[in-house]
């Protein structure tokens, strides 16, 4: 039976009259892939229910943040017991340390870590701190590569500004973007060129080890220890943007995976357990440049909620006392992988898919998906006809083609076979 979106209908119109678009953050907009955007009641595990009562699997998962799934019972009464002390001090907190020595103990790479309350904040702060301890200006970020909407950073970005068809951001002034270089993803050679050009004037370089804003594109082998080998010989900083892959690729992130240390990390989405949070960190040497104790000056009102520090502790110590569930998430999302992209072959469908742990996409083209050229040959129509398609079935996949998709600890063999089952049927409903 053909799923009714009366509900959430009645809910847009209401929300496009006082909200901008009817979203609080475009990609939800559905505008790339044409259809009803449902508003969602209520997740448990792996599904969510909309507000018609339709009922999905979801592969969005709050774009990334819920590994364990929703409203896992652990974090639920965590989040609970903290409300019950006070749902914001102004001061500091128990929790904070805890949740610092938990994170510091996954990632050597950081001796300290300073919370914030989003992403954006913690890559614009992390930013700013490489630019102070070098005493340099420009930066290098990769075309694809979403950082945040801070000014700087939101330069050829990937993500909703490219799902929006949008170069980058009003409101920008250029003197803003002119110390920022955005360079190929995957192309060590344009690093090393930026690095001759600029020598001696470049502070940092900041990338997504695993891209999940044009998709899931992986590093080819070999190019983050390049990275790490052209900052260090300038005396630069490599930043790695694990606010998406940390916690999530493995439980050290993406830099226990590849064996790649950074000099500042990133942190967010899972280390608040579905909950508003960001982080950074690095060396104490590099850390203790942040007031009280250093020149460079970044602070939040809400940093450290300590509902949020509730459920980022609650779910890392789970995953840290459960560690087969990285390699169970492992096979689930290989198989999902796989088995879809034989019925789009099945098809005749012109598919490729990259999947990195449980982060995965498939992209509609024949040809590789490396960076943000490759990436934006994907036939995007088609994406959207399989997303209606998907939708209608039951699976919530990430409503663009540039945005990865995340399997989690909650999605079951079930899950997967019935997701398999609704991409055979979408398929039928793509021309390419």
């Amino acid at each position: 039976m053909a799923h009714r979106f009366d509900q959430s209908r009645e809910l847009r119109k209401r929300a496009e009259a006082v909200i901008p678009g009817g979203v609080n953050s475009p990609v939800r907009a559905f505008r790339a892939v044409g259809g009803d955007p449902p508003f969602i009641r209520r997740g448990e595990g792996s599904h969510t229910w909309d507000a018609d009562g339709n009922e999905y699997i979801d592969y969005v998962g709050s774009w990334g943040p819920l590994i364990l799934g929703h409203a896992p019972p652990a974090v639920i009464e965590a989040i609970i017991e903290a409300a019950r002390n006070g749902t914001s001090f102004g001061a500091s907190t128990p929790l904070e340390v805890d949740l610092a020595e938990a994170v510091l103990e996954a990632y050597p790479s950081m001796e300290k870590v300073r919370f914030v309350s989003s992403g954006t904040e913690a890559t614009m702060s992390a930013v700013r701190l490489a630019r102070a301890f070098t005493g340099r200006k420009y930066i290098v970020k990769f075309e694809g590569c979403y950082h945040g909407h801070a000014d700087a950073l939101l330069v050829k970005a990937g993500s909703g500004v490219v799902t929006l068809g949008i170069p980058g951001s009003a409101g920008v002034p250029e003197e803003t973007v002119q110390f920022t270089l955005a360079l190929p993803y995957n192309n060590t050679n344009a690093v090393e060129e930026a690095f001759k050009r600029y020598k001696g004037e470049i502070a940092c370089v900041i990338v997504e080890p695993v891209v999940g804003n044009m998709g899931c594109v992986p590093p080819q082998k070999g190019y983050l220890d390049a990275l790490r080998y052209l900052t260090s010989r300038d005396n630069a900083l490599l930043i790695f943007d694990e606010v998406m892959t940390g916690f999530r690729l493995a439980f050290g992130g993406a830099q226990e995976l590849f064996g790649t240390r950074p000099d500042l990390t990133t942190l967010g989405k899972v280390i608040g357990g579905g909950l508003p949070v960001g982080a950074y960190g690095g060396p104490a040497e590099i850390m203790d440049m942040i007031a009280p104790l250093g020149p460079v000056y970044q602070a939040g009102t809400l940093s450290g909620n300590p509902l949020a520090m509730a459920a980022g502790l609650s779910t890392i110590c789970h995953l840290r006392d459960n560690r087969e569930l990285y390699g169970r998430m492992e096979r689930l999302s290989a198989t999902l992988v796989e088995m879809v992209s034989e019925a789009a072959r099945d098809a005749g469908i012109a598919m490729t898919a990259n999947r990195v742990g449980s982060m995965f996409t498939w992209f509609f083209t024949d040809a590789a998906v490396t960076d943000w050229t490759t990436a934006s040959r994907c036939n995007t129509e088609a994406f959207g006809r399989f997303h209606r398609g998907m939708l209608e079935a039951g699976v919530y996949l990430p409503p663009s083609q540039f945005e990865a998709a995340f399997l989690g600890a909650a999605h079951t063999d079930e899950d997967v076979r019935q997701t398999v089952a609704a991409a055979r049927e979408a398929f039928a409903a793509v021309q390419v």
